[in-house]
């Protein structure tokens, strides 16, 4: 399972500042939102959490040149084009199933 998940994950984040932006935003949406709501803060500060965390990972992407993989996920359901990957990655797996502009 965690080898499948670094095959996918990895060629997905190769650029640097991606990276960067996702060791920020990662664990201030899945450590940084639950902390705030468990320590009382203001209802606004889980949301600068869970939001900023995010934002900062779609960047990362935008950077990066390929779809966050939310937005993969609902674009593949809603037969929208979508890219997997960015367009210095190197896969590896069938072209039938990570071509990077397919929509289904």
């Amino acid at each position: 399972m965690i080898k499948a998940f670094l095959k996918n994950y990895l060629p997905r984040h190769r650029n640097r500042v991606n990276q960067g932006l996702h060791l920020i935003g990662i664990p201030l949406t899945f450590i940084g939102t639950p902390w705030t709501i468990l320590a009382g803060a203001t209802a606004w500060w889980p949301c600068v959490c869970f939001f900023g965390g995010y934002l900062l990972q779609f960047a990362g992407h935008a950077v990066e040149g390929n779809d966050a993989g939310e937005v993969v996920f609902l674009k593949k359901k809603l037969g929208m084009t979508y890219t997997e990957y960015g367009p210095d990655a190197a896969h590896s797996c069938p072209a039938e199933r990570c071509d990077d502009s397919s929509s289904g």
